[in-house]
């Protein structure tokens, strides 16, 4: 027989009054939290779920984790997250299942190639390992690839970034859930937050489906459903959502060392511990809240990832899933504080790269609610870039 089960983080009654609030109970929520109460002594404080913890973004993704983007005010960010698994994973004494598989994404064209030049040196440039192959380059590393001309888009070359992979999104979200826990944070799942009080411009307050809290800090965290909550603070994010979906097939003998990536097809996919390939393709428009994939989905995800891989020709998907994903005009994050009330601060906006970015943003975001100051490193993600049209205009 099994032992009395013991959950990972302890049940509390909800507060009459906390330090902080922190809306949303995925990967940027609860590492904020985490890194509050360890590293800042804030103890007294509460995560709020609408749904179970883990339930939006943070457990409805491909948890692929990588630190090769294009712009030097975002790389930084994403490099420090993607050294921050092994030591969050010693850290928590949990095992997030890190795996350091690398990342090979492929390119179709001159124009794709010219464009990975650009970023392999912008990565380089800023200290990440990220290099350019060659299509006979590209199978040796993925041997089943296909690399001749018979595919729609034949692959000519790639970029290559060895330091990328993946984890187990749902370890990362229950190690994090643990490791705030045992520093004293509150973890309050099925609460939704139902109203913000406001009073002389400030944060004092937020309504719940359980009661009301008292607070001066509050973290709008909530991913997809950030924009629903920041209106309750009288403020429009410009967000709009999208959907991410995925396919996974049988269970297959170990063949894919790499994760492999396509924006022509377009399509990405890696295997898991477990043998089976989980197939992604583009985010779609979002006219609802709903996490439902489309039949075209997997006709085209059926298509585009056995013209890379046609050893994948005769698999069976066995089943498939949707997220959400709130992405902003210029596909780069809002990350705020102090805005528009004293007290309440904002991440989100983070489109299909939040899982990359968590905890290393929630360590940020620790720093900047505990001190009021704002970390250079979140500086070129505040909301204000929309109103002074400095956006990233590339997108």
């Amino acid at each position: 027989m099994f032992g009395k089960y013991k959950p990972l983080w302890k049940q509390a009654p909800l507060q009459s009054a906390y330090d902080a609030v922190i809306v949303g109970g995925g990967v940027h929520g609860l590492a904020a939290a985490y890194y509050l109460a360890r590293y800042h002594g804030m103890k007294n404080i509460a995560v709020l779920e609408k749904h179970h913890i883990g339930f939006g973004g943070s457990g409805r993704n491909t948890a692929i984790v990588r630190a090769n983007q294009r712009y030097k005010e975002e790389i930084p960010l994403y490099a420090e997250g993607l050294r921050l698994w092994p030591e969050l994973t010693s850290e928590l004494r949990f095992n997030l299942m890190f795996f350091n598989c690398g990342l090979l994404t492929l390119a179709h064209s001159e124009a794709d190639l010219s464009g990975m030049r650009r970023d392999v040196a912008s990565a380089r440039f800023m200290g990440v390992e990220s290099r350019m192959l060659d299509p006979v380059q590209c199978q040796k590393l993925v041997p089943e690839l296909d690399i001749s001309d018979v595919p729609e888009f034949p692959v000519r070359g790639a970029m290559f970034h060895p330091p990328g992979g993946t984890l187990r999104h749902d370890a990362v979200v229950w190690g994090l859930a643990k490791g705030a826990s045992e520093y004293g944070v509150h973890i309050h799942s099925h609460t939704a937050v139902t109203g913000i009080g406001t009073e002389g411009g400030k944060i004092v307050s937020v309504e719940t489906s359980q009661g009301s809290i008292s607070t001066p800090r509050l973290l709008n965290a909530a991913g997809a459903y950030s924009s629903h909550i920041a209106e309750m603070a009288g403020l429009r994010l410009p967000v709009r959502l999208c959907r991410v979906q995925a396919a996974v097939t049988q269970p297959l003998k170990p063949f894919l060392n790499h994760i492999i990536s396509s924006g022509a097809y377009p399509c990405y996919a890696n295997q898991t511990l477990k043998g089976e390939v989980v197939s992604c393709g583009i985010m779609v428009p979002a006219p609802d809240l709903s996490n439902q994939t489309e039949p075209d989905f997997l006709r085209h995800q059926a298509w585009a990832i056995t013209q890379l891989l046609p050893c994948l020709s005769g698999a069976r998907f066995m089943r498939t899933w949707g997220g959400l994903a709130d992405l902003t005009p210029d596909m780069w994050p809002i990350i705020d504080g102090n805005v528009p009330l004293e007290g309440y601060f904002t991440d989100c906006g983070w489109g299909d790269f939040g899982f990359k970015s968590g905890p290393v943003t929630g360590k940020y975001m620790a720093e900047y609610m505990a001190t009021g100051q704002c970390p250079d490193i979140l500086k070129p993600f505040a909301l204000k870039r929309f109103g002074q049209f400095a956006v990233n205009s590339d997108q």
